[in-house]
């Protein structure tokens, strides 16, 4: 049989899975996914979308788009408040 026929021949020449057990330390040797590090096991290509089209999105007030707006309100409130005692003061 030649190599080429082996429908498995690819996979074992495949790279190997970086990914290791945190139980015995040994690595997972799986065949990495075409443009991963690791197996299709240990999280290649997997994942959900950022955002509103995850699964679990609610409301964005965590978001980093809010909490950057909120930072920036923030410091103009304290602005605000330190011009107004500075204003106070000068009275």
């Amino acid at each position: 049989m030649k190599d080429d026929d082996n429908p498995m021949s690819a996979a074992n020449t495949a790279p190997r899975c970086t990914a290791r057990s945190k139980r015995t330390g040994k690595p997972c040797q799986g065949p990495a996914v075409a443009g991963w590090t690791v197996c299709r096991f240990h999280g290649a290509g997997g994942g959900h979308p950022a955002g509103k089209d995850h699964p679990s999105w609610r409301h964005g007030m965590r978001s980093q788009k809010w909490i950057s707006e909120r930072k920036m309100l923030n410091d103009m409130v304290r602005e605000a408040r330190a011009m107004e005692q500075l204003i106070e003061t000068t009275d």
